[in-house]
């Protein structure tokens, strides 16, 4: 009788495994499926286009964020769908000129009193980090702007300029000592032999020595030595991790997983140790410079900011001051290289307006309306981040280019999508700077729509700075060397974005001119 009893405890008991397993397995089909039945059709967002699978999930969004081609999967879906696509659930992708003042604008006019749209927590924050300038919100960021806009004003860059200038010096004299190479003969004019080097590297390492010196008073050393400092070098590693940690946060798994996601990257780990040490070395210098962080330092003990505080944000400008304009100088170098006729127009034109390289200065190079149209150019061509920077609709819902969007809506336009749509621009996968310069050709253009510095309250606080100082590198490199690709079949705009770009190496032969 015992062993019977045994065998229905056992067959009872499989049965409720099976039970069990059966259950589960239907509730692991159930729940999702009916979460992206509700996306598709209930859900507040539903009556948008886009395609399915971004609509039905957030996962087809940040696969293809880790992919490094969602910035330009955007604009096959605007082609197909219009101005207005769902790209994730919760999001829409916006390409009118209207949308960037309705997302990003101030509110004024009609919309004096509207509620501004917040930046989108969930992409500009991370569990356990402080907040910055980039991240915080809207009164936050006024303050922190407002203390540190003096760094960033006219007469600071006056101040600042022998720094600049003296890097930007310096960058030339290291090119002309390694464009050649002494130990090899060119067998038709019997002098050294060119050498190839990395602009993408040269570009990076002078933008970085400067922003180190305006923000930390010191450089990274990286132009003298000609090679990248391992925290420089660190910094760019890991741009790959941007998508991860978004990604992470995008399908709510940041409690979860973002504590392996922070072991993993070392090189944020080691960014954040050395500007905790560059930073105390700052502040103990104890003097007063008209440089990028002074202003809050001055304020660092009235409003209590920790060194943590201070190093959030200096990270912040110390990314956006550098990694961005290297990026920028070496999209506008590819496009000339690429673009004959508009390298011989913009070299000629910085050749007749200086008869040396002395007179090229922060204030002269603002003459140059050619180099201005190239810049421009390259900058809707290959804008230094391809991606949306996203908002979120605040309570009530609001209206966006003439579509009523229901509040916690995330709203974006994306610069690389915007920038290449055939319906908004003429030709718009060519290099064409004549487009700034008023050509009737280029009348229809929705110059609206560009803002690679964003727009409104929030855009970029350093946009001036990096003019001059992208016009004044330019300027220094046409009028001292001829320039050459070295590798002129290589395609080197085909490359990934993870939120910023993940550069190739941009290989080039430079020539030094004789005076």
């Amino acid at each position: 009788m015992e062993a019977f009893l045994d065998v229905g405890r056992t067959f009872a008991f499989n049965l409720r495994m099976v039970d069990v397993i059966a259950l589960s397995s239907t509730m692991i089909i159930l729940i999702p499926t009916t979460w992206m039945i509700y996306n598709l059709y209930f859900h507040p967002l539903a009556r948008f286009p886009g395609p399915f699978w971004h609509r039905a999930t957030r996962l087809a969004y940040v696969i293809k964020m880790n992919k490094g081609t969602l910035a330009f999967d955007v604009l096959p879906m605007h082609q197909k769908y219009g101005p207005v696509v769902r790209i994730a659930p919760n999001e829409l992708s916006f390409q009118t000129p209207q949308a960037w003042k309705d997302i990003y604008g101030h509110r004024t006019g009609t919309a004096a009193g509207a509620e501004e749209m917040d930046k989108y927590h969930t992409f500009y924050r991370t569990k356990g980090e402080v907040l910055s300038i980039s991240s915080g919100g809207r009164e936050y960021h006024a303050i922190l702007r407002r203390q540190l806009s003096h760094g960033f004003s006219d007469r600071a860059m006056r101040e600042q300029e022998p720094i600049i200038g003296g890097y930007i010096d310096l960058l030339i004299d290291k090119l002309r000592e390694r464009c050649v190479d002494p130990d090899v003969k060119d067998p038709i004019t019997g002098k050294p032999a060119p050498k190839m080097l990395n602009m993408v590297s040269w570009y990076n390492w002078t933008t970085f020595d400067v922003i180190g010196d305006l923000v930390f008073g010191e450089p990274f050393g990286s132009l003298e030595r000609g090679e990248y400092d391992p925290w420089v070098a660190a910094i760019n590693d890991s741009i790959k991790f941007l998508g991860i940690i978004n990604g992470v946060k995008h399908m709510g798994l940041e409690s979860l997983l973002i504590w392996a996601v922070k072991l993993l990257n070392t090189g944020r780990r080691e960014h954040t140790d050395r500007l905790v040490k560059k930073l105390q070395k700052r502040i103990n210098l104890g003097v007063e410079r008209l440089d990028l962080i002074e202003g809050l330092l001055q304020k660092k003990d009235e409003w209590n900011l920790s060194i943590h505080h201070l190093e959030a944000n200096g990270s912040s400008i110390l990314i956006a001051g550098s990694e961005t304009t290297a990026t920028m100088l070496s999209g506008v170098t590819y496009m000339l290289l690429t673009h004959p006729e508009a390298l011989r127009k913009v070299t000629e034109e910085v050749r007749t307006t200086f008869k040396s390289s002395e007179e090229i200065t922060l204030t002269s190079v603002s003459s140059l309306t050619y180099m201005l149209a190239c810049l421009n150019e390259s900058l809707r061509a290959y804008p230094p981040v391809p991606f949306g920077m996203p908002r979120q609709v605040p309570k009530g819902g609001s209206t966006i280019s003439g579509e009523f969007v229901p509040e916690d809506t995330v709203v974006a336009v994306w610069h690389w999508a915007a920038y290449h749509n055939d319906k908004l621009w003429t030709d718009p996968f060519g290099y064409h700077p004549e487009r700034y310069l008023q050509d009737p050709k280029f009348a229809n253009d929705a110059f609206g729509i560009h803002n690679p510095f964003s727009h409104g309250p929030r855009n970029c606080i350093g946009r001036h700075l990096a003019y001059a100082e992208m016009r004044l590198v330019l300027a220094r490199l046409l009028f001292n060397f001829e320039m050459r690709l070295a590798e002129p079949d290589f395609d080197w705009l085909d490359h990934k974005s993870y939120v910023l770009w993940s550069k190739p190496p941009l290989n080039v032969y430079l020539t030094p001119r004789e005076f």
